[in-house]
């Protein structure tokens, strides 16, 4: 399926073979949005990995978008308490996983405690597909529950790169200031540079592109970010 006019159209104001300084690609795909929306900026890293390697982990990005995540927090007691108190938008143990057993699946974040992952993990196939299984490596098996809500409502997201070595992860709107969405996108390669397994030999990351929602993509000269 080809693309649309206007996709085309915003594709003739910069060379898509061309890789740019940071701010100036952020200004390309401001320039080049053109959906009725607040379009979503979007970044996706090739990495150089072997079919064996992964890379996983979160970002706190500094600059916030998009609506509260609603935050569902498996814990009993005192835990329980502290996530009730630091803003969570469902707490509990039991009567939550006997719910969602039955469909329900209304929050966008799971965190559980430590003592909590056994029976949680009953849970594996029905959140596990949906990317919501609480997960050490995501700091979201924790018994810090206080610093984990914090986190997660400044905006800690967490990545993955996929079977083909392509992290691809939201790091703001287009309505942002130039200069925000530019500091995510910093934060967020350098954090995924940090994950650089041991063994990789050449370049790490073998192409960073930037885009909107509808947009096209433009690539990231990473020489000059």
């Amino acid at each position: 399926m080809g693309h649309g006019k206007k996709y085309r159209e915003s594709v003739k104001k910069y060379n898509p073979q061309e890789r740019y300084p940071l701010a100036k690609a952020v200004d390309i795909i401001k320039e080049c949005a053109f959906a009725k929306f607040d379009e979503t900026v979007e970044l996706s890293i090739i990495l150089n990995l072997k079919a064996n390697q992964s890379v996983r982990d979160t970002v706190v990005l500094p600059h916030v978008f998009g609506k509260e995540k609603k935050i569902l927090v498996f814990a009993k007691g005192e835990k329980a308490e502290e996530a009730k108190k630091n803003g969570a938008a469902y707490v509990g143990d039991d009567d939550l996983i006997e719910k969602i057993k039955g469909g329900w699946l209304d929050f966008d974040i799971a965190v559980a405690t430590p003592d909590l992952m056994k029976d949680v993990g009953k849970l594996g196939q029905i959140l596990g597909r949906r990317g919501l299984m609480p997960n050490p490596k995501t700091q979201t098996v924790t018994f810090d529950v206080k610093g984990a809500i914090a986190e997660l409502k400044k905006g800690r997201l967490e990545f993955r790169a996929d079977k083909g070595g392509v992290v691809h992860l939201a790091v703001g709107k287009v309505s942002m200031e130039s200069s925000s969405i530019g500091e995510n996108i910093r934060i967020a390669v350098d954090t995924v540079k940090r994950k650089r397994p041991s063994d990789v030999k050449g370049e790490f990351l073998k192409l960073v592109t930037i885009s909107t929602t509808m947009g096209p993509g433009v690539k990231l000269d990473e020489k000059d970010n």
